[in-house]
């Protein structure tokens, strides 16, 4: 009788995935810079290196705890590493650090950094301590997208986005310097990040969010969430991916209750306005009255500092139903800046209004003035530019956004 058995097909099912090597750029000197990779990424730059899978897995986890649990930047100081790997590793590889320029200490403890890339591009970093935390106010961009008229940063022409291992090395550089090697949770100066520095975090969202999440990652530098708060002027289309892929405390520049106010001095708001902005912070993914959005808001004296607009920022709070903190922000001169700093009595009577209505307003105590560290002051060199360029220029950006 003949066999009649069939050879049965394969069925198609679960296959492990082939890592695709990426096509890791190189440094002037040949080598990788393991900063800012995934720990997928730097599997795989070490495969892509010719070492075999197995070992690659194993080299990259004890690298990672190295780098961002320890602090270290030479392989010959990995003692789990064996020492005739650790060559190997030298001759491809390096962690790298950003170049200090220069470093600043205010009289009131603030300190700020002026930074330099491998292709001599200059941003800057600044880190505030308090009685209770210490936080570092980290930069997204060389220059930045937008051209907010209050904000001597905004001035600057956009260079390049910073790469994920730019932006973790604004903390690593930190903790360096705060001498926090090895990381650990307790007892920390640096306890707080805030995406505010240099740039708009949501126009380089995918390095931002892969820096973030290496911040966050446990098995290294372990900041919670909680302690991480990113603000944007308003870029509404990358809020809600901003909630979802990762998920910290979101700030919003504000800075105006009108439309024709806040289309001057946050030019992005002919885009996005200030209803289509609200909306959106309301349909924040996470946001609670336990994880408040923060709403910025600089004081400008005869522009956006009035009682009626104090009440109507109530009113608007109060119609989308937002769980806010209004964070009140003395404008910090630069030279020539268009505008001038409400009088302390404003502020104060700007305060009372929205404490009034239930909302906290807190007044923020500017910090670092006397280097130009505070809020909006950021900037590498300073330029004279006449009212005439300043408003070509935000032109420019603005039609650059679309």
């Amino acid at each position: 009788m003949p066999n009649t058995a069939t050879t049965l097909m394969p069925i198609p099912g679960h296959i492990d995935p082939v890592p695709v090597p990426r096509d890791f750029k190189p440094r002037a000197d040949g080598r990788i810079d393991l900063l800012g990779l995934t720990k997928m990424d730097l599997r795989l730059a070490l495969e892509t290196s010719q070492l075999e899978p197995k070992q690659a897995k194993l080299r990259a986890k004890q690298i990672w705890h190295w780098i961002y649990n320890r602090g270290v930047t030479e392989f010959s100081l990995m003692t789990d590493i064996s020492k005739t790997m650790q060559p190997w590793l030298e001759q491809r590889f390096v962690i790298s650090r950003p170049q200090v320029v220069e470093a600043q200490v205010s009289t009131d403890g603030t300190r700020k950094w002026l930074l330099r890339s491998d292709d001599s591009q200059d941003y800057e970093m600044v880190f505030i301590p308090d009685a209770d935390r210490g936080t570092l106010c980290v930069s997204s961009q060389v220059g930045c997208t937008l051209n907010c008229r209050f904000c001597h940063t905004g001035t600057m022409r956009l260079v390049r986005n910073l790469t994920p291992g730019e932006i973790v090395g604004q903390v690593m550089l930190a903790r360096d310097a705060l001498g926090e090697w090895p990381s650990q949770p307790e007892g920390r100066m640096l306890t707080n990040i805030v995406m505010m520095g240099m740039g708009e975090p949501l126009y380089n969202f995918d390095n931002v969010r892969d820096a973030l999440k290496i911040v966050m990652d446990g098995d290294g530098i372990g900041l919670s969430r909680r302690r991480i708060t990113l603000s944007t002027s308003g870029v509404v289309p990358m809020m809600a991916r901003a909630g979802q892929e990762i998920a910290v405390n979101l700030a919003v520049s504000l800075h105006a209750v009108t439309k024709e106010v806040r289309d001057e001095i946050v030019p992005i708001n002919r885009k996005y306005g200030i209803e289509e902005l609200l909306q959106a912070c309301a349909d924040y993914p996470g946001a609670n009255n336990a994880r408040r959005i923060t709403f910025e808001y600089v004081m400008l004296r005869d522009k956006n500092d009035s009682d009626a607009e104090a009440h109507e920022l109530v009113r608007l709070l109060k119609h989308y139903d937002l769980p806010a903190k209004v964070n009140l922000i003395p404008f910090n001169p630069w030279p020539g800046a268009p505008y001038e700093c409400s009088t302390p009595e404003r502020i104060k009577s700007f305060s009372n209004i929205i404490f009034d209505a239930g909302i906290s307003a807190p007044i923020r105590t500017p910090r670092g003035r006397d280097i130009d560290a505070a809020c909006g002051q950021l900037k590498t060199a300073s330029e004279k530019q006449s009212r005439a360029d300043l408003d070509r220029q935000a032109e420019e950006k603005l039609a650059a956004l679309g």
